[in-house]
């Protein structure tokens, strides 16, 4: 599928943890070398605690602030943008809408016609909870690509939902593992410590692989206006990626 390279963009990222917090220096890197109007946007609800140093893109000097904060203030200085986060989790359909509403932008010699962004949803999560949250926002959305990871300990996957003109192009991740739909899960605000310590085990390897793809599909989208990869798969043990393509128009 083509991409303009002439639009706003506006990226946001649900999740600031395991792969979040490795993709969002490389994405904020990757706007500032496009030189392009553009906003990120990174919402996580979590702190920094010394369990996450071994495994997500945090230091000790980190310990108690609000991931998301941490990486937008961190990185938006260093690149010398706007520093745009929400400490909180996104658990709300209107919320998550009112995030994803794509914005005009005053451009060019004619200031009264704005131009609306192109918006990208990354789902950056840990639950099937949010996912869903994500699918729902996806076919209430007349223009939307949504790009999802998720990963355990040695593996996991990378897929890039598209929808155009109030139609599905290429299915989100609820409709690759619909079974992601039918999950129990609870968003992060409903589980008590005890729980969220309990949860999947991931490796940094994983969410370092989780993060460059996600950041590849980014750069294809935004620096070659074209992305022909619907899935990536991949396992750090056997250190393979396994790329699905999208090869024609896929039905809702």
């Amino acid at each position: 599928m083509k991409f303009p390279l002439n639009v706003p963009v506006k990226i946001v990222m649900l999740g600031a943890g395991g792969t979040g917090a490795f993709a969002a220096p490389h994405i904020y890197r990757l706007l500032y070398a496009l030189e392009r109007p553009s906003r990120f946007v990174i919402c996580d609800g979590d702190i920094v605690e010394a369990k996450n140093l071994n495994r997500q893109n945090f230091s000790p000097a980190d310990l108690g602030g609000n991931k998301a904060r941490v990486l937008a203030e961190r990185y938006a200085t260093v690149f010398g943008t706007e520093t745009e986060y929400v400490p909180s989790f996104i658990e709300k359909l209107d919320d998550l809408k009112e995030l994803i509403s794509p914005k005009g932008w005053e451009l060019g010699t004619y200031p009264t016609k704005l131009t609306p962004e192109m918006v990208i949803l990354l789902g950056c999560v840990d639950n099937n909870r949010s996912r869903q949250l994500c699918h729902q926002a996806f076919y209430q959305s007349e223009n939307l690509i949504y790009i999802d990871s998720g990963n355990g300990e040695f593996s996991g996957q990378v897929v890039c939902g598209i929808r155009r003109k109030g139609r599905p192009w290429s299915k989100p991740i609820g409709g690759v593992h619909p079974e992601m739909l039918r999950s129990k899960d609870r968003f992060p605000s409903e589980l008590s410590c005890e729980e969220a310590a309990a949860s999947d085990p991931q490796s940094i390897a994983a969410n370092i692989t989780a993060a460059t793809a996600i950041v590849d599909m980014l750069y294809n989208i935004l620096a070659h206006g074209e992305n022909t990869v619907r899935q990536s798969e991949f396992s750090t043990k056997s250190l393979r990626m396994q790329a699905i393509l999208d090869k024609r128009r896929i039905a809702a």
